[in-house]
């Protein structure tokens, strides 16, 4: 058995009041927090003394391994354009762990990510949660599948225009998907009632219908508000789990996303305007939402933005009017949440990994750093000072 006690920091468990105190890790989990826990005989006991310290970051929307820097076309996994539906693929196939961006999601102090397929289908296949370190991905999961990716708007617009084949248009798009919906419930009608006339499994229909079972969440990349309009007007017809990724113009439908109780993945927020529908991107809109009643989580859409800038964006969308303590929820336990693990991390609770990070400060002030990194109290990243 092997037990870490963190002791004399200013600890932010993010589900509870802050405090200066000690948290307890033992066999990779939270056993003791709070400022009276005490230190087991025979702990190692690492001073904190000075340091703030929280759990580590969660980004919900990466393609973290599967998109690598430096690598082009040869390192590029993302989408799978050969057919608008592809629920059967898996995020999980393409990650190398090795990426450059898992170095740089530590030094951020991003311990848990989900990874997501691209948005150049209308349907772009399953999703993961993984930490950040490991060896192989096996041995990093967290949640699979933890979402299905589906894209609305601009992407398979242009991608299947392109190409001539449908959908070139909007209505074309919300046809595909229906169609998609309605497969996958003829594909279980008959599973579930065949009596040897079955004709086999279908992982594209299967990975549709464990979204309809309520299973996993659907993903649904949008930006335009006509286009999240369409995504909670399918999603109410089939009755599915709706999560909105992106959404640059959710603050304009917000009042219509707070009645459903839908999460918003809102990011990434430090781009430019680089497409009609990125207009009305700012950094003032994830208040805009929060103050909407809205549940917010920020995401870097790594590699678009790189993902150890992810707290950075939380501290500028606080800047523009951000509650700190709903930003800061915005980057550990509203993601866990939306991606099915908050039992597992998010916070630093009892019963929980010890998924911590001991910053040199306050995190959302741009000068301080993530100086120790620890999942499941295993020490995985260290600043030095030969990075400056």
């Amino acid at each position: 058995m092997t037990t870490i006690a963190f002791t004399g920091g200013h600890v932010l468990p993010i589900d509870a009041d802050p405090f200066d105190g000690t948290v307890v890790v033992t066999d990779g989990v939270i056993t003791a927090i709070g400022p009276k826990a005490k230190v087991p005989r025979g702990a190692e006991v690492i001073d904190a003394t000075g340091q703030w310290v929280l759990p580590g970051f969660v980004d919900a929307h990466t393609h973290l391994g599967t998109h690598e820097e430096a690598e082009g076309w040869a390192g590029s996994d993302v989408n799978e354009m050969t057919d608008p539906v592809t629920a059967q693929v898996r995020a999980l196939d393409a990650i190398n762990p090795r990426e450059t961006g898992f170095a740089d999601a530590l030094a951020g102090g991003v311990t848990a990510v989900c990874v997501n397929p691209g948005s150049g289908n209308v349907v772009g296949g399953l999703c993961v949660a993984i930490h950040t370190h490991g060896e192989v991905v096996d041995e990093m999961l967290l949640r699979s599948p933890a979402g299905l990716k589906s894209a609305l708007g601009e992407n398979p617009k242009r991608v299947y225009g392109d190409k001539k084949t449908m959908p070139s248009t909007r209505l074309g798009t919300a046809a595909v998907l229906r169609q998609a919906f309605v497969e996958a419930q003829n594909y279980v009608a008959k599973r579930d009632g065949a009596k040897g006339d079955f004709d086999g499994r279908d992982l594209k229909h299967e990975a549709v219908a464990s979204v309809l079972a309520r299973e996993i969440p659907w993903r649904q990349h949008a930006h335009r508000s006509d286009d999240i309009a369409t995504a909670l007007r399918v999603a109410e017809e089939f009755g599915y789990e709706l999560v909105l990724d992106h959404g640059t113009e959710a603050h304009l439908v917000a009042k219509q996303i707070a009645q459903r109780g839908v999460p918003v993945l809102i990011g990434p927020l430090f781009t430019s305007r680089s497409k009609v529908e990125l207009r009305e991107r700012s950094l003032t809109n994830p208040a805009k939402l929060a103050r909407a009643g809205v549940e917010i989580s920020i995401i870097t859409d790594h590699p678009v933005v790189p993902i150890n800038f992810l707290v950075h964006q939380a501290t500028l969308a606080v800047k523009e009017g951000l509650d700190r303590d709903t930003a800061l929820r915005a980057i550990t336990l509203n993601p866990a949440k939306v991606i099915g693990i908050d039992d597992k991390v998010g916070s630093l609770a009892k019963g929980k990994y010890g998924d911590i990070v001991l910053w040199s400060g306050d995190p959302l002030d741009v000068m301080q750093r993530a100086q120790r990194v620890f999942i499941k109290g295993q020490e995985v990243y260290a600043y030095t000072a030969d990075e400056a």
